[in-house]
């Protein structure tokens, strides 16, 4: 590889060329402002907290994850545990034996954003290895091992009848496809996605680096779908239709608080997804993103147009859900969970 492709191949270059890895800060910087102008009409900076009032703040700052997913009927959601930092591996192994939750398992904290900190554990040793590294709350979720993942964005004004499907997104694992001849480290590095995940990679494959896979042979390298994990986002819009609708529409009507966010999910086929067949591993709300924009190749003005779209939106069921006598979230109040979130992060 000459100089001008390993330019043009560096992790800096990689980036720039394609906006879905930009800082988020960046990304987000018109939205800021629109942001801005929301709040002075509805005269609180943190209206959105009063979207969903089944949920803390709205689900945008500092939400319990755990005590969203006790307001889903069992049947939608995989086995989960709550635990505090200070618990020990042997109980939570008594605790998943009480359930029978066996390995593997996804460990994340209750309080998360954008993948941090969520792991697929394997034993009891990785247990106690991400027991030590976390300093919050966490959940120790069943590992659903469906083939497709993804994320349905559902929204309904308080008092319609019916909501809508906005968003699906297809999640599709970070992968490498072996020839024949090649390692798996070179598999990674010629890989533009995997490439980025290099440092993690390295560490989780270590002493298999040099493995060379047969021609056609596929090894999945991160199985949580989580974007800043190398997860493709994939737009899924297509599947949207009045039956995705009919069965989100009764899947949120028994989520007592619920108008606004984005369900992860895993489901065996499309067909079951129609059908409501389905493991809801998350559910996000005001903090929420409509995650098709992320598609390989989208532009950023299209993105934008459903940013904005979807802002407009939370700012209308907020100031309705207002009306009906959901308070605002108060300037202070906030402020005091954002540093207590950061505290939490050191």
């Amino acid at each position: 590889m000459n100089l001008l492709d390993r330019l043009w191949r560096s992790n800096f270059l990689i980036k720039g060329r394609s906006w879905e890895y930009w800082p988020f800060e960046l990304v987000y910087l018109p939205i800021f402002g629109y942001w801005l102008w929301l709040s002075l009409k509805a005269r609180s900076l943190l209206f959105f907290s009063a979207s969903n009032p089944g949920i803390e703040n709205g689900g945008m700052l500092g939400e319990s994850k755990f005590k969203i997913l006790s307001k889903i009927p069992d049947s939608l959601i995989p086995k989960t545990l709550y635990f505090d930092p200070s618990t020990t591996t042997d109980q939570i192994k008594t605790e998943m034996d009480r359930i029978h939750l066996a390995f593997p398992i996804i460990c994340k904290p209750d309080i998360g954003e954008r993948g941090w900190m969520v792991q697929k554990v394997e034993n009891e040793n990785q247990l106690h290895s991400y027991i030590r590294q976390t300093s919050c709350a966490f959940l120790v979720q069943e590992y659903v091992d469906l083939p497709i993942e993804a994320g349905v964005f559902y929204y309904k004004s308080p008092g319609a009848k019916k909501g809508t499907v906005s968003s699906v997104v297809l999640k599709e694992m970070l992968t490498v496809t072996g020839d024949g001849h090649s390692t798996l480290q070179e598999l990674i590095i010629r890989n533009d996605r995997a490439k980025l995940q290099w440092n993690p990679l390295k560490e989780k494959f270590n002493g298999k680096l040099t493995t060379i896979l047969n021609a056609g042979e596929q090894m999945e390298l991160v199985g949580i779908g989580n974007h800043c994990k190398g997860t493709k986002f994939l737009n899924g819009n297509y599947l949207i239709n009045e039956k995705l609708t009919s069965t989100f529409d009764e899947i949120s009507k028994n989520i007592e608080g619920f108008f606004f966010g984005r369900y992860d999910l895993r489901v065996k086929s499309i067909e079951d997804l129609y059908e409501g067949h389905i493991k809801i591993m998350e559910l996000n709300g005001a903090g929420a993103e409509p995650a098709h924009i992320y598609h390989p190749g989208s532009s950023l003005r299209k993105a934008y147009h459903v940013l904005f779209q979807h802002w407009n939106i939370l700012y209308e069921i907020s100031r309705e859900n207002h009306a009906l006598g959901t308070p605002y979230l108060s300037l202070r109040d906030g402020w005091t969970i954002y540093r207590q979130l950061k505290q939490l992060k050191k």
